[in-house]
């Protein structure tokens, strides 16, 4: 049996364009973004993978990449599960900041430690221990199980969201994952093992 699992974050937005903290601010894709995701759709596509359920977040961006990847393979209709669970990672007092502004009001070093500590939050928000925090169980108790019993699953998330779930695919510690970039709009597929563990895992490029 087959325990297919696909990530993919979603494609650029309008506040990655414009280098701000976004968060659980709600740009939807630019015009880049919007051929990232149906890159990644047609490069699912040419290997042949179709899905069973997909999941996305509570945020546009992410949704709007679901329904991208989702029309290139044809299956516009597919049951899709939203849940803010999946969200990217809560910037806080940062969110809408352009990064360079934020630097220069909090220093180089003290945001550097807040976008690439795991566990140092930003004020008011999230370290990418609790975004894993939220992440994780959601995984445990709704997504795994599907993948489990078979079903061929896609996650359409968000870079801090989706790096929670690679840590555990990828047994990553605490420094490595913070190493760990996730390309927009580029599908990573996962096959599980019978113990949940990863037997085979490999990037796709549009």
């Amino acid at each position: 049996m087959e325990r297919l699992l696909v990530l993919v974050r979603h494609g650029q937005s309008e506040w990655n364009l414009k280098n701000l903290f976004t968060g659980w601010k709600n740009p939807d894709l630019t015009e880049k973004g919007i051929e990232e995701a149906k890159a990644g759709g047609r490069a699912l596509k040419a290997k042949g993978i179709t899905f069973d359920v997909a999941y996305t977040s509570d945020l546009i961006r992410a949704q709007h990449t679901c329904d991208l990847l989702l029309e290139e393979l044809g299956q516009p209709d597919l049951p899709t599960i939203r849940d803010q669970a999946l969200n990217e990672r809560d910037y806080g007092d940062l969110a809408g900041l352009n990064k360079d502004d934020a630097r220069k009001k909090w220093g180089d070093e003290q945001v550097h430690i807040w976008r690439r500590s795991f566990d140092v939050p930003p004020p008011g928000g999230e370290s990418l221990k609790d975004t894993g925090a939220r992440v994780l169980p959601y995984y445990m108790t709704d997504i795994l199980p599907r993948v489990m019993a078979g079903e061929k699953v896609l996650v359409a998330a968000h870079g801090n969201s989706l790096r929670s779930l690679v840590m555990i695919l990828e047994k990553l510690d605490t420094v490595q994952i913070l190493k760990r970039e996730i390309a927009t709009g580029q599908p990573m597929i996962f096959r599980l093992k019978a113990d949940t563990t990863v037997d085979s895992s490999e990037m796709l490029t549009g």
